[in-house]
């Protein structure tokens, strides 16, 4: 198996300023995890290509974009409260809704069997006509929407520890793209709710998994089994896009769940079925703790690659079980399941 890996020296070039937590050093830290012997010979790596303005504005009105760049081209400003953006900002921003716009291209065109974009800013908070939590515009959005375009279906899954509201968003109403987050609940930005399961047209293509803080990887496995892979599975999806958070590995240091490496590990492995070889998509979202990031980056590249890698131990515990249960309820109460 090959994997095409993407990433640009233009990430290190959105700076967030002194001990902000999504700084470039991120990348690097990917960068490492993707030399480790066990899976570079398998990386085939991938220029992206900037994301263009009609294919960020099937996500987000030209005036939102707009503003985006108004600040950047006057040297860098507060977009909110903890997103900031500096010069470089708008090149980084489309660059990295572009690589996953890139690596489509060349999934489509038989050169690998998955892809992985090592991409910052992140995306999945990112509104439709708002940039929150750390991120600029929405890069798997941007990517699922071009499928969709396309008349593909696709499965967005999102296993960061926060909720990808602004990914939520885009596609709530759109029955061509599930989206289903498994996250830590309460915790920024407080969406993600059970009851959040779509509307319109889109009504039960939106799933939820809100976890509580301290649960393991057997209730994210739990979510899986019990929830996501029947749901997806009815779903019928002809890609599958992964939006990577590693946040919620227990090294992290602003989230508060407790998995490691080889729990990324597994669920992965459970999810990259679902859809054939080289309909496989995985775009990096969150992930703070810089060697957590390095070790699940190498984990996931060796699961996407089919080739051994020892990862550290999956975690064990009951905490956040009920949750689950709770979510397999509803949706079977409401007939979606």
């Amino acid at each position: 198996m090959t994997v095409l890996f993407a990433t640009h020296q233009a990430y290190l070039d959105h700076l967030t300023g002194h001990g902000h937590p999504e700084r470039p050093e991120r990348i690097t830290a990917v960068l490492d995890g993707a030399t480790h012997p066990d899976v570079s010979d398998a990386l085939i790596p991938l220029d992206p290509v900037a994301a263009t303005r009609a294919d960020l504005e099937r996500v987000h009105p030209a005036a939102h974009l707009d503003h985006i760049q108004r600040i950047v081209d006057a040297g860098g400003g507060r977009l909110d409260p903890d997103t900031i953006a500096s010069s470089g900002s708008w090149e980084a921003a489309t660059l990295a809704a572009g690589a996953g716009l890139t690596a489509v291209r060349a999934l489509q065109d038989g050169r690998a069997d998955a892809a992985f974009c090592a991409v910052r800013p992140p995306g999945h908070h990112a509104t439709p006509d708002q940039a929150m939590g750390f991120c600029l515009v929405s890069n798997v959005a941007v990517a699922a929407a071009a499928l969709a375009d396309q008349g593909e279906r696709v499965a967005i899954v999102d296993y960061d520890a926060h909720h990808g509201n602004g990914t939520q968003a885009v596609f709530y109403d759109d029955p061509r793209v599930l989206y289903v987050s498994i996250h830590q609940w309460p915790l920024y930005p407080g969406t993600g709710a059970v009851t959040e399961i779509g509307r319109g047209h889109g009504f039960g293509s939106t799933l939820n998994v809100p976890l509580p803080p301290g649960s393991s990887g057997v209730a994210f496995m739990s979510a899986i089994d019990s929830v996501v892979l029947p749901i997806v599975t009815h779903f019928q999806p002809t890609w599958l896009i992964i939006s990577a958070g590693f946040d919620a590995h227990r090294d992290d240091p602003i989230t508060d769940l407790g998995l490691t490496s080889g729990d990324y590990v597994l669920m992965t492995r459970r999810l990259l079925p679902l859809v054939p070889a080289g309909r496989r998509l995985v775009m990096l979202e969150g992930g703070y703790d810089l060697d957590a990031l390095r070790d699940c980056t190498t984990g996931i590249l060796a699961e996407l690659a089919g080739v051994a890698h020892v990862n550290e131990e999956p975690t064990e515990g009951e905490m956040g079980l009920h949750h689950v249960r709770a979510v397999h309820r509803q949706w079977s109460e409401l007939g979606l399941l």
